[in-house]
């Protein structure tokens, strides 16, 4: 027994790492696209198919349900909602990191390290945390249920991600290169300008990516600081109208869902090359 056991641990020991890796991928390819599979194959189900089969594909698909959202009266206006919150967020993070980015990477001044280090662990503490005291704070400066509150908290939560994807991107931009354009005669806003920016566009393309994705989908900030119908967003709206005090439409939640996810989905396509190519450009120095 005992040898049959050792037998069995020095087969596990031969298993490739390759094979490990290539495994451990495909479950996290299953484990993203099956919420995408059951959102899409749901919305095609009446009530009762659903009911009875959860996971199936429709058997009697149906579009009730997607002419069910479209005619809600203030679709149109959560989806504007959801495109002045996303764009304007994602263009004042952008701004405010670029600048931040620049000068963590390529100026020397008291205090950078500590001030870098002390920004990148913000990106994994949860919003939720930090919801409250911003909620108190934006309703005593009248910022609550204005599209301006939480583009301002969108944007700030988004900063210390974005700050350390394009400085990371930036510091692997030769120093010569803005030692020449200096010597040019270019200042400091030039070389970033006309130099840094268009070297860095894969990193721009994939922080603006990821962001958009973020505030598009994002669904508790919303509704926590847009609580009238006309300012809801896309997602907050949809969710929202569908569910009742002791029922929830799920068919219908889900192709509402669907169409939302729809314009993120062209985004991706649309930049999915400068996506990859700014995920495995820059590198920490």
């Amino acid at each position: 027994m005992a040898a049959k056991t050792l037998f069995s641990i020095h087969r596990i020991k031969r298993i490739p790492a390759d094979t490990v890796k290539q495994l451990g991928l495909l479950l996290l390819t299953v484990m993203t696209i099956f919420p995408l599979y059951f959102m899409a194959t749901n919305s095609f189900k009446a009530r009762e198919e659903f009911i009875a089969n959860l996971i199936g594909l429709p058997q009697s698909p149906v579009l009730a349900n997607f002419d069910k959202i479209l005619q809600y009266p203030n679709l149109l206006r959560w989806f504007g909602n959801s495109i002045v919150l996303t764009g304007a967020s994602v263009i004042l993070c952008t701004g405010v990191a670029i600048l931040a980015a620049y000068a963590f990477a390529q100026y020397k001044f008291t205090g950078r390290n500590t001030l870098f280090n002390l920004i990148t662990p913000l990106m994994v503490i949860p919003p939720i945390v930090m919801v409250i005291p911003m909620f108190v704070m934006f309703r005593q400066i009248g910022l609550v249920n204005k599209l301006g509150g939480p583009i301002i908290v969108y944007a700030g939560l988004l900063l210390p991600f974005t700050i350390y994807l394009l400085r990371n991107f930036f510091v692997t931009i030769p120093k010569e290169i803005q030692e020449a354009a200096v010597m040019d005669g270019c200042s400091s806003f030039q070389v970033l300008t006309q130099i840094y920016l268009p070297l860095s566009r894969p990193a721009l393309v994939t922080s603006m990516i990821v962001n958009a994705v973020w505030v598009w989908n994002e669904l508790l900030i919303a509704l926590v600081f847009l609580q009238t119908e006309e300012l809801r967003t896309l997602i907050v709206g949809i969710t929202t109208s569908l569910q009742k005090r002791f029922t929830l439409d799920v068919p219908s939640l889900m192709a509402g869902l669907t169409l939302a996810t729809v314009p993120m989905i062209i985004l991706y396509i649309v930049g999915q090359n400068a996506l990859v190519r700014g995920l495995v450009a820059g590198y920490d120095k």
